[in-house]
């Protein structure tokens, strides 16, 4: 059982999309590479918020082919980025509710996750006032009370400092560690990667360049 993801085609006008890959389902697979080498191209394929020409398939279930397209709210895939996307007239608890109303039943418990996030002191926050890393927690608590069966993590320490940064890594390793679920985590930071990550995969110009040898990828040349 695996994700298996095959895009290819345009993206753009001066940019193509040519990748295999077989990913487990069960750790941390981080996608690395520089701005524009299709880290995100490939999450948002995952998330069902872009189509592009190609296959999807998570475990036996196919999310994308040449004649189905199954749709963002129906695949179960929490998806954290570096903007967090909460909702701004929502306070943190009322996004926390949000999320539950819309979930199916799944393995996260809302008082385990906020003491595991550590976002309780935040519940009557409005986003405007969390700062960046708080806003992250909370991001990522909401994105599992959605009880996904994959969590996507798109850039989401990208607009910390350095003591932020390095605080958030270390809560996110112990979070990844305890969740059931896959994880598919994007980031241009080599060291992020190596902290977070059970495997790595390299990108650049919309191709594998390199993989860790137990995943199964074909990189065209």
């Amino acid at each position: 059982m695996n994700l298996a993801i095959s895009l290819h085609g345009p993206v753009s006008r001066d940019f193509a999309i040519d990748v295999d890959l077989a990913l487990p389902l069960t750790g941390v697979t981080c996608l690395l590479g520089p701005s524009g080498s299709g880290k995100t191209t490939i999450l948002r394929a995952l998330a069902g918020l872009e189509r592009r020409h190609g296959t999807i398939r998570f475990g036996d279930e196919v999310w994308q082919d040449q004649r189905h397209f199954v749709p963002a709210h129906r695949r179960r895939v929490g998806y954290v980025f570096q903007g967090a996307g909460l909702l701004p007239h929502l306070s943190v608890a009322r996004n926390l509710d949000y999320a539950e109303k819309r979930a199916v039943e799944g393995p996260f418990a809302r008082e385990a996750i906020v003491e595991a996030m550590g976002v309780g002191p935040l519940l009557e926050r409005m986003p405007g006032r969390l700062s960046g890393g708080e806003t992250q927690r909370a991001a990522l608590a909401r994105a599992l009370l959605s009880q996904p069966r994959l969590l996507l993590m798109d850039e989401p320490l990208s607009a910390l400092d350095g003591a932020a940064r390095a605080g958030l890594i270390d809560e996110f390793a112990r979070t990844f560690a305890e969740i059931p679920i896959p994880v598919v985590y994007v980031t241009h930071d080599e060291t992020e990667a190596e902290r977070l990550a059970s495997r790595c995969v390299r990108l650049r110009g919309g191709r594998v360049e390199s993989a860790d040898p137990a995943l199964k990828v074909v990189s065209s040349s």
